[in-house]
């Protein structure tokens, strides 16, 4: 006998649902990575106060990201040896970095 599987429990069972985290850009000197640096917020297991955490992490880019924007990343395959994330939307851009790209107008 079989019964009926609904379809977010057949996703479910062929790729696990990928990690998404929301950062901004610290460092774009290379020519397709960027590095993110993402904040999150813990307690003091001791004390309870809450404490600012930030983890650093290597970032494919293929959209063009410069250093300040916040963009959101996409857990992926291993891409090099500290490269597991890749770049999935640019949310919000710095003025500097489109001061950066030449004025059509000049």
């Amino acid at each position: 006998m079989r019964t009926a599987v609904s379809e977010n429990e057949q996703q479910s069972e062929g790729r696990a649902r990928r990690n998404r985290r929301v950062g901004i850009v610290v460092s774009a000197k290379g020519e397709k990575t960027i590095v993110v640096a993402v904040e999150r917020m813990v307690q003091h297991p001791v004390y309870r106060k809450t404490i600012r955490r930030t983890s650093r992490f290597l970032v494919h880019d293929e959209k063009g990201a410069h250093a300040g924007d916040t963009v959101r990343i996409v857990e992926t395959r291993p891409l090099s040896k500290r490269k597991r994330w890749r770049v999935e939307e640019i949310l919000t851009t710095t003025g500097r970095a489109r001061a950066a790209a030449p004025a059509a107008n000049v």
